[in-house]
């Protein structure tokens, strides 16, 4: 093998970890441990570059695909580039050949073994985005549910099996949570999941609101398109609001990052009905003091 160059190592790596930043929820705020932060820094590495895999969204110059040993005329292949992803995800958990060969893989085996976590929530995450290239549209919301129980819940038990708080019924509440703000995200991203030429939006409820494909693809909603979005909105905050006594069930520090969590859907649900759910010029975002706000009340138990 080739040594790697700094520029290898560095640039995938953090074009991945940047995008933290981007999300509707902090992923590993400072008033954690060092500890927690590193290690849930260390999922989301995975998470984000699993998706962006999915997306076709990786840092250009190919390095994610050299260090996953697929060739070149492969690497635009998104169901090799998981396949190969899966392989390298064997590595970490020494089921495999050898250690794991991307960086995001090789700083996930410590947290892997230190929190003896095990491959379930990784290998459902991989399959969610494997569903992506195959599954554009889903007919039913009971069809969407069982997307989010790859693409999005995976996520929220990993954080409790980080922090050592998992638990059946928490694991109930942490799905609500993460299976709502799935929906959230889906209704951020309608226009740019249409580029994509995927609809998270279930058929039936486009039939039930009269809103064809076309419709998404105006620069602007029309009120069938509003009010088919408050309707799945509606359906997310209650997921939400489901999973809010997750927060009340733990403490300290923790407790306020999984308030972040439940906070930050509401808030991206409030800026969704900010703009009175016309969603298609792009994606409403919260602001910090609504996020803040919303933070407190559900500390409180307000929300």
């Amino acid at each position: 093998m080739r040594p790697e160059s700094p520029v290898d190592t560095a640039s995938p790596v953090s074009a991945t970890l940047d995008k933290a930043a981007e999300e509707n929820f902090p992923v590993a705020p400072f008033f954690l441990p060092r500890a927690w932060r590193d290690d849930l820094m260390a999922v989301y590495g995975f998470a984000r570059l699993v998706d962006d895999i999915g997306d076709g969204d990786l840092a250009p110059g190919g390095a994610d695909a050299r260090f996953l040993g697929v060739s070149p005329d492969q690497a635009h292949d998104r169901l090799a580039m998981l396949d190969a992803f899966e392989a390298d995800l064997c590595r970490v958990f020494g089921d495999s050949d050898g250690p794991p060969r991307h960086p995001l893989l090789k700083a996930l085996q410590p947290t892997v073994r230190r929190r003896s976590l095990t491959p379930e929530p990784f290998l459902g995450l991989i399959a969610a985005n494997r569903q992506d290239q195959l599954v554009t549209r889903y007919e039913t919301y009971d069809d969407l549910l069982a997307y989010c129980e790859l693409s999005a819940n995976p996520v929220g038990r990993l954080v409790l099996a980080i922090t050592g708080t998992a638990t059946p019924e928490r694991i109930r509440l942490s799905d609500a949570v993460c299976t709502g703000l799935q929906i959230v995200e889906h209704l951020q991203d309608v226009a740019e999941d249409l580029d994509r030429d995927r609809i998270y939006l279930p058929a039936e409820d486009l039939k039930k609101f009269h809103v064809d494909e076309t419709d998404l693809a105006a620069p602007s909603a029309g009120a069938s398109v509003r009010a088919l979005v408050a309707y799945e909105a509606e359906r997310a905050l209650k997921l939400l609001n489901e999973g809010t006594p997750l927060v009340g069930s733990v403490h300290g520090r923790l407790k306020l990052l999984l308030a972040g969590f439940v906070a930050g859907g509401k808030a991206a649900v409030h800026a969704i009905t900010a703009v009175s759910y016309d969603v298609l010029p792009g994606p409403p975002k919260p602001t910090k003091a609504r996020l803040l706000r919303e933070v407190g009340a559900t500390l409180r138990g307000e929300g």
